[in-house]
Protein backbone atom coordinates (compact mmCIF):
# COMPACT_ATOMS: atom_id res chain seq x y z
CA UNK A 1 0.00 0.00 0.00
CA UNK A 2 1.12 3.69 -0.37
CA UNK A 3 0.39 6.69 1.74
CA UNK A 4 1.51 9.80 2.51
CA UNK A 5 3.76 11.14 4.61
CA UNK A 6 4.07 14.79 3.66
CA UNK A 7 4.46 16.99 0.87
CA UNK A 8 7.37 15.49 -0.20
CA UNK A 9 7.08 11.62 0.95
CA UNK A 10 5.27 8.78 0.21
CA UNK A 11 5.20 5.57 2.55
CA UNK A 12 5.11 1.94 0.58
CA UNK A 13 4.04 -0.58 2.71
CA UNK A 14 4.65 -4.77 0.94
CA UNK A 15 3.73 -7.29 2.96
CA UNK A 16 5.64 -10.39 1.49
CA UNK A 17 4.18 -13.90 1.84
CA UNK A 18 6.97 -16.32 0.87
CA UNK A 19 4.99 -19.23 0.98
CA UNK A 20 5.99 -22.77 2.35
CA UNK A 21 9.84 -24.51 1.95
CA UNK A 22 9.98 -26.69 -0.58
CA UNK A 23 12.42 -30.31 -0.02
CA UNK A 24 13.76 -32.53 -2.75
CA UNK A 25 11.90 -36.11 -2.24
CA UNK A 26 13.58 -37.68 -4.84
CA UNK A 27 16.37 -37.19 -7.30
CA UNK A 28 16.47 -39.64 -10.03
CA UNK A 29 19.35 -39.64 -12.82
CA UNK A 30 18.47 -40.62 -16.75
CA UNK A 31 20.92 -41.56 -19.26
CA UNK A 32 23.78 -41.90 -17.72
CA UNK A 33 25.84 -44.90 -18.49
CA UNK A 34 29.77 -43.98 -17.67
CA UNK A 35 29.02 -43.43 -13.87
CA UNK A 36 26.62 -44.86 -11.49
CA UNK A 37 23.46 -42.93 -10.44
CA UNK A 38 24.90 -43.30 -6.74
CA UNK A 39 28.09 -41.85 -7.56
CA UNK A 40 26.52 -38.67 -9.57
CA UNK A 41 24.14 -38.48 -6.27
CA UNK A 42 27.11 -37.91 -3.70
CA UNK A 43 29.28 -35.45 -6.36
CA UNK A 44 25.91 -33.16 -6.43
CA UNK A 45 25.92 -33.34 -2.89
CA UNK A 46 22.34 -32.65 -2.90
CA UNK A 47 20.22 -35.57 -0.73
CA UNK A 48 16.05 -36.62 -0.45
CA UNK A 49 15.20 -34.05 2.47
CA UNK A 50 17.36 -31.32 1.72
CA UNK A 51 15.95 -27.63 0.89
CA UNK A 52 14.81 -26.86 -2.37
CA UNK A 53 17.90 -24.78 -3.91
CA UNK A 54 18.04 -24.25 -7.58
CA UNK A 55 21.18 -21.98 -7.88
CA UNK A 56 22.78 -24.70 -5.51
CA UNK A 57 21.81 -27.44 -8.16
CA UNK A 58 22.95 -25.75 -10.90
CA UNK A 59 26.18 -24.77 -9.40
CA UNK A 60 26.93 -28.30 -8.68
CA UNK A 61 25.84 -29.91 -12.06
CA UNK A 62 27.49 -27.06 -14.19
CA UNK A 63 30.47 -24.90 -12.31
CA UNK A 64 31.27 -24.76 -8.92
CA UNK A 65 34.54 -22.90 -8.51
CA UNK A 66 34.93 -23.80 -4.62
CA UNK A 67 34.80 -27.52 -5.86
CA UNK A 68 33.59 -30.45 -7.79
CA UNK A 69 30.96 -30.54 -9.63
CA UNK A 70 29.29 -33.19 -11.79
CA UNK A 71 30.49 -31.36 -15.36
CA UNK A 72 34.15 -30.95 -14.39
CA UNK A 73 33.51 -35.33 -13.77
CA UNK A 74 32.90 -35.68 -17.62
CA UNK A 75 34.44 -33.15 -18.81
CA UNK A 76 37.53 -33.85 -17.20
CA UNK A 77 37.42 -37.38 -19.26
CA UNK A 78 36.68 -35.88 -22.48
CA UNK A 79 33.17 -35.66 -22.49
CA UNK A 80 32.81 -32.04 -23.60
CA UNK A 81 29.45 -32.66 -25.42
CA UNK A 82 28.14 -33.68 -21.92
CA UNK A 83 24.65 -32.19 -21.10
CA UNK A 84 22.77 -32.87 -17.57
CA UNK A 85 18.79 -30.89 -17.74
CA UNK A 86 17.25 -31.12 -14.23
CA UNK A 87 13.85 -31.53 -14.69
CA UNK A 88 10.86 -31.52 -11.94
CA UNK A 89 8.73 -34.45 -12.05
CA UNK A 90 6.75 -33.80 -9.84
CA UNK A 91 5.72 -30.43 -7.00
CA UNK A 92 3.91 -31.64 -3.74
CA UNK A 93 2.59 -29.54 -0.75
CA UNK A 94 5.97 -29.27 0.10
CA UNK A 95 8.01 -31.57 -1.69
CA UNK A 96 9.82 -32.03 -5.42
CA UNK A 97 10.92 -34.86 -7.28
CA UNK A 98 13.51 -34.28 -9.49
CA UNK A 99 15.04 -35.84 -12.94
CA UNK A 100 18.39 -35.39 -14.09
CA UNK A 101 18.50 -35.74 -17.97
CA UNK A 102 21.83 -36.43 -19.12
CA UNK A 103 23.63 -36.65 -21.93
CA UNK A 104 27.07 -37.90 -22.22
CA UNK A 105 28.15 -37.60 -26.07
CA UNK A 106 30.92 -38.82 -27.37
CA UNK A 107 34.67 -38.32 -25.87
CA UNK A 108 36.33 -35.57 -27.50
CA UNK A 109 39.82 -35.42 -28.39
CA UNK A 110 41.95 -32.27 -28.83
CA UNK A 111 42.97 -31.76 -32.67
CA UNK A 112 44.89 -28.50 -32.71
CA UNK A 113 46.77 -26.20 -29.93
CA UNK A 114 47.78 -22.95 -30.91
CA UNK A 115 49.24 -20.15 -29.54
CA UNK A 116 49.22 -16.44 -30.57
CA UNK A 117 50.00 -13.23 -29.15
CA UNK A 118 53.28 -13.68 -27.81
CA UNK A 119 55.77 -11.38 -29.81
CA UNK A 120 58.57 -11.42 -27.30
CA UNK A 121 58.57 -14.68 -25.83
CA UNK A 122 59.46 -17.77 -27.94
CA UNK A 123 56.92 -19.91 -28.54
CA UNK A 124 59.01 -22.99 -27.02
CA UNK A 125 58.64 -21.14 -23.60
CA UNK A 126 54.59 -21.49 -23.94
CA UNK A 127 54.54 -24.73 -25.42
CA UNK A 128 56.80 -26.22 -22.06
CA UNK A 129 53.38 -24.56 -20.38
CA UNK A 130 50.62 -26.59 -21.63
CA UNK A 131 48.99 -29.25 -20.85
CA UNK A 132 46.71 -29.57 -23.48
CA UNK A 133 48.34 -31.90 -26.51
CA UNK A 134 47.20 -33.18 -29.84
CA UNK A 135 45.66 -36.44 -29.80
CA UNK A 136 44.51 -36.27 -25.99
CA UNK A 137 41.02 -36.33 -24.57
CA UNK A 138 40.08 -33.18 -23.50
CA UNK A 139 39.93 -32.31 -19.99
CA UNK A 140 38.62 -28.82 -18.99
CA UNK A 141 41.03 -29.26 -15.84
CA UNK A 142 43.67 -29.27 -17.69
CA UNK A 143 42.73 -26.04 -19.82
CA UNK A 144 42.64 -24.29 -15.95
CA UNK A 145 45.72 -25.63 -14.99
CA UNK A 146 47.65 -24.10 -18.56
CA UNK A 147 46.14 -20.67 -18.47
CA UNK A 148 46.96 -20.88 -14.18
CA UNK A 149 50.68 -21.82 -15.50
CA UNK A 150 50.66 -19.47 -18.28
CA UNK A 151 49.51 -16.65 -16.10
CA UNK A 152 52.56 -17.73 -13.33
CA UNK A 153 55.30 -17.23 -16.02
CA UNK A 154 54.59 -13.68 -15.43
CA UNK A 155 55.48 -12.77 -19.47
CA UNK A 156 51.89 -12.32 -19.86
CA UNK A 157 48.66 -10.34 -18.72
CA UNK A 158 47.13 -12.65 -16.59
CA UNK A 159 44.25 -11.49 -16.59
CA UNK A 160 43.56 -11.62 -20.83
CA UNK A 161 44.79 -15.05 -20.94
CA UNK A 162 41.67 -16.69 -21.75
CA UNK A 163 41.27 -20.17 -23.71
CA UNK A 164 39.29 -20.61 -27.09
CA UNK A 165 37.78 -23.66 -27.15
CA UNK A 166 36.30 -24.87 -30.88
CA UNK A 167 34.16 -28.09 -30.22
CA UNK A 168 33.39 -29.59 -33.30
CA UNK A 169 30.91 -32.51 -32.89
CA UNK A 170 30.70 -33.86 -36.36
CA UNK A 171 34.35 -35.02 -35.67
CA UNK A 172 34.62 -35.54 -31.79
CA UNK A 173 37.42 -32.89 -31.89
CA UNK A 174 37.92 -29.70 -30.23
CA UNK A 175 40.58 -26.95 -31.17
CA UNK A 176 41.95 -25.02 -28.33
CA UNK A 177 44.29 -21.49 -29.03
CA UNK A 178 45.78 -19.50 -26.21
CA UNK A 179 45.66 -15.92 -26.75
CA UNK A 180 48.42 -14.23 -24.76
CA UNK A 181 49.37 -10.58 -24.15
CA UNK A 182 52.91 -9.90 -23.47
Amino acid sequence: SVYSIDKQHIGINIYLSEGPKYYYRSIKWVGNTIYPSKFLSNVLGIKPGDVYNKKLLETNLNYNDKGFDVSSLYMDNGYLFFNATPVETYVGNDSIDMEIRVHEGKQARIDKVTISGNTKTNDHVVIRELRTKPGQLFSRSDVIRTTRELANLKYFNAQNIKPDIKPNPAKGTVDIGYNVEE
